[in-house]
Parts: structure tokens; C-alpha cells; sequence
């Protein structure tokens, strides 16, 4: 029997992630990808001999990079060194810092130390919150392409905490009465480019992941993910073709049937996979089935983010791996970036000194700080190539004000900026929207874009612009979830892999 022919757009980790399952359960899967290396926003960036990640910087919910890993033939310990962090964050508000850990007993002692008497609401929040995820996470293991999906009992289940109007602020008001601490269990709607304020009140189980399972530091950097995954995939029989930018997806009625390159050559196949940016692909790569961009543009999305990554003559020893300085007033922060206008002095900054772990991504004796500040997305244009520099000194100067690195500034020897305009035109990433698509109720599940494109046969979807949304793990899951459809629609049977019992 002739082997079906899978055409992936896009060497990010969901297409990646497709590409080594599907190459596994053996079908003839080509990966086309424009630029010169794999990982999409989880790629590599040189800044000189330094070395990055360009997006993600921590891995959380492992266990379903593991599942992946083991449905490709393969296991993720034999290509990656994982480091539990632990301490695993430092929060700053001010003057006081918390230190946070997946250890309960200390993280409990930990927030009594900065948050007097809180420590029962963390006891009760995370009690509460293993039942909750227990009802949520098999919801995120299913497509939503039928409205039949909503009349499972899984998702029924889960309902309750699904189908409300409250925000993931809402749900820590029952836990703790201090504004700071429910910003360290709040945070974490920044992963998904969020308020805290605005975000459903369900996605208050990405701070119980965090601190029930931990976070992981990949040896190398998280771009090292894509890397081994890619070595899976080619192993596995795939093709993978680097610097290789497409036109367009060819068409005969609603079935998909090849990819034009820009250099002309067809790529005729049975499916098509698209890991490009949500956005970028129904607006720029559907010849003919394009949707109109100001149409696109009345989709709610997610911030951006303003990037400055530092190499330095030095390592800052005494500095925590992860550390997040809130901005003074937070929520008027947030609310800036929200309203997609405004550009805050007042920011809160991100800072990862990943050298202090891993040896990997400097030279000896030097270092590399990764910072990032949640912005506005570019749906206003906001000039970023007349303010980006005096940006960056004010971004530098509250690092030098927060923390121990208050000689920061004379120890940068390589430097490269990243502005929501750079994520917009060197990423393609819609709208500089570096979390795509905005996680509103009336943008998820059946009201997410499908992972089987709608109105199509044979396009899928994978990425944060699908079901269950951004984050690694979940466009892990997405890139399953649209292998998994694609070969039922063969008729190729298929076994998941499933580790969360063990743990959800």
C-alpha cells in the first residue's frame, strides 16, 4: 500500500511534534521550514558566542513532552539532560521577595515567612486545585472541530469550573487577601499573554502545575527540544528542509492537494499541516481561501513582548536562575498592555541567568541574561524603532535598581533587541502578538480554531493558535491531537500514550 503523503508547514514544536509521530506510525511526512534552523519561537538565537532561547525558557507539565517522546519510538531523557529547578522562581514586589519551590512543606513555609498566616490558603488552594485539574486535563486532550464534542461526560465534568465568568483573580480571592500573593499564583496568565484580571477563571491550574510538578531547565537552553526533536523525526524516516519558505497551499475543492515553494517546486501530498503563525496563515498562505486581514484584526489577541538579550563578561553567581520584578502598581500595568496603547515605564520585568545552571550557553567565565517584558502588541503602531533604545535603559535601569546586578550596564559585551515590530516582521508572528491568539472564552474550545482547519478535508492546524492554546505543553498536545485526526482520517490505527494518571 502506497505511504500518505504529509506535508508540514513550519519546524516549530507543534509541527515537530506532528512530524516524528506521524514519521513513527509511518507515513511519508515532509517538513518544509524557512528558516535556516528548527524551533520557530522556540529556536536558537546566536548573539555573538552567546547562545538563547529565543521564546520559551522553562518547560512545565513535562510529563506530556515525555508522552510525545514515547509516541514518536523514543524517550526524551536519551537526547535532552533535564534540571528540576529548585528554587524555581524569585518574586519581587519592592522590597520583598519571595522564593518559590514544588516542595509543598517549604513552599508553605516560604510564603508564612513573606505573607504571614497565608499558608493555609496555599494548603487549601492546592488542594482544591488537584480535583480541579483532574476534571480540566482530559478536556485538553480532545479536539473541539464538532459541536458534539461539548456533550461528553469529560467535559461536562469539568464544566462547573469551564462555564463562568469569573477571572483567574476571582478564583485567588478565596485563597488570599494580599494583592502580592495572588499575583504569585496569577502571574502565570502571562504564559497565555493575559490579565489576570481578564483571564478565565480555569487557567488558575497553570500556577497548580507549577508548583505541584516543578519546572525544568533543558541543558543547553529549551531550543535544544526542537533539535532533538528533529533528530527524531529524521530518524524516524522523516524529511526535513531547512531554508525552505513555501508560496502557498494548492487546492482542488476543499481538499488540500500540495504546497507551491517560492521557488516554484510543487509538493504534492495527501495532507497539510500547518505549524506558521494563526494569523500569518490564514491571511497570507491559502491561495484563494485567504481570509481579509481587517477581519482577522477583530480577533481579541495576546500581548507582545519587548526582548533584550545580554552577554556579559561576567556571571552574577548570587542571582536566581528565574526572577520576576512586578511592576509597583501591576494591575495599572497590565492594563496598559491590555488596551494595546500604551507603553509602561512602570513595567514588569522578567529575568532569566540561566549560566548559573548550565554551562552550556556562554563562555567560560561569562554569561547570558535573557530578559523579557510583557508589552503591547503592534495593533496600533507604535514605533518601537524610534523608542527601543531609551527603552532599553529603562529597562536596565530598573534591573540595576532590583537587583544584585547593579553593575550590570559594564559588563555587556554582545547585545540584540527584540521588539513587537521584530516579532511582527522577522518572526511573522501576527500583529507581533507573541502569544497569538488571545485565551477568552469566546476563543477556546469549539470557538478556537480547529485543529482539522474548518471548511477543509485535510489541513491541520498545530500551534498556539489552536486547541488547547500556547504554552509548550499544550502545543505539544496540539501537534498530537492533529496527528491523532489525521490518521484516523486514513484509517491508521494509533495508540496514545498516557503518563498523567500518574500525576493528574
Amino acid at each position: 500500500m502506497k505511504r500518505k503523503k504529509i506535508v508540514i508547514i513550519g519546524a516549530g514544536p507543534g509541527g515537530l511534534t506532528a512530524g516524528m509521530i506521524l514519521a513513527h506510525r509511518g507515513l511519508d511526512v515532509t517538513i518544509v521550514e524557512k528558516r535556516d534552523r528548527v524551533g520557530g519561537r522556540n529556536a536558537e538565537l546566536k548573539v555573538g558566542d552567546f547562545s538563547f532561547d529565543t521564546g520559551p525558557t522553562f518547560l512545565h507539565q513535562k510529563f506530556t513532552l515525555d508522552e510525545v517522546f514515547v509516541e514518536a519510538g523514543a524517550k526524551a531523557e536519551d537526547y535532552l539532560e533535564f534540571v528540576l529547578l529548585d528554587p524555581m522562581t524569585k518574586l519581587t514586589w519592592g522590597d520583598l521577595t519571595l522564593e518559590t519551590t514544588c516542595n509543598i512543606e517549604q513552599m508553605e513555609k516560604n510564603i508564612e515567612k513573606a505573607f504571614p498566616d497565608h499558608g493555609s490558603g496555599y494548603r487549601r488552594f492546592m488542594a482544591d486545585h488537584a480535583q480541579k485539574l483532574g476534571a480540566i486535563y482530559p478536556c485538553l486532550q480532545r479536539p473541539y472541530h464538532e459541536l458534539k464534542a461539548f456533550l461528553s461526560t469529560t467535559l461536562m465534568k469539568a464544566i462547573p469550573y469551564v462555564a463562568t465568568g469569573k477571572s483567574v483573580v476571582d478564583v485567588l480571592e478565596n485563597y488570599f487577601h494580599d494583592d502580592r500573593l495572588k499575583l504569585a499564583f496569577t502571574f502565570q496568565a502571562k504564559y497565555l499573554g493575559m490579565s489576570p484580571w481578564r483571564c478565565p477563571a480555569l487557567f488558575s491550574i497553570l500556577s497548580y502545575i507549577e508548583y505541584r510538578y516543578g519546572i525544568y531547565h533543558v541543558q543547553g537552553g529549551l531550543c535544544k527540544i526542537s533539535e532533538a526533536m528533529a533528530k527524531v523525526f529524521e530518524k524516524n524516516g522523516g524529511t526535513l528542509r531547512l531554508s525552505t519558505p513555501m508560496k502557498e497551499v494548492c487546492w482542488s475543492g476543499s481538499c488540500a492537494t500540495g504546497v507551491r515553494l517560492e521557488n516554484g517546486e510543487l509538493l504534492e501530498c495527501d495532507d497539510v499541516i500547518m505549524n506558521a503563525d494563526y494569523g500569518n496563515v490564514v491571511t497570507k498562505l491559502l491561495n484563494g481561501r485567504s481570509r481579509p486581514v481587517e477581519e482577522i484584526e477583530k480577533k481579541k489577541f495576546s500581548c507582545s513582548t519587548f526582548m533584550l538579550y545580554l552577554g556579559l563578561d561576567t556571571i552574577y553567581h548570587d542571582e536566581p536562575h528565574h526572577h520576576i520584578i512586578f511592576a509597583d502598581d501591576y494591575r495599572l500595568n497590565v492594563q496598559d498592555i491590555q488596551g494595546e496603547r500604551i507603553v509602561s515605564d512602570d513595567m514588569s520585568v522578567y529575568v532569566r541567568n540561566s549560566s548559573i545552571t548550565d554551562p552550556n550557553v556562554a563562555p567560560a567565565g561569562q554569561s547570558g541574561l535573557y530578559i523579557l517584558v510583557p508589552t503591547i502588541n503592534d495593533r496600533y503602531g507604535y514605533d518601537w524603532e524610534a523608542n527601543k533604545h531609551s527603552y532599553r535603559d529603562k529597562v536596565l535601569d530598573r534591573i540595576e535598581q532590583k537587583t544584585g546586578m547593579k553593575d550590570l550596564r559594564s559588563h555587556i559585551i554582545a547585545e540584540r533587541i527584540l521588539t513587537p515590530v521584530d516579532w511582527r516582521d522577522e518572526a511573522d508572528v501576527f500583529m507581533g502578538a507573541t502569544f497569538n491568539l488571545a485565551h477568552t472564552l469566546d476563543q477556546m474550545l469549539y470557538l478556537r480554531p480547529h485543529n482539522r482547519m474548518k471548511g477543509t478535508e485535510n489541513v491541520y492546524l498545530v500551534g498556539g493558535g489552536t486547541h488547547p492554546g500556547s504554552g509548550l505543553p499544550t502545543i505539544y498536545e496540539s501537534g498530537r491531537l492533529s496527528s491523532n485526526m489525521l490518521c484516523e482520517r486514513h484509517n491508521i490505527p494509533h495508540t496514545r500514550v498516557d503518563l498523567a494518571p500518574q500525576f493528574v
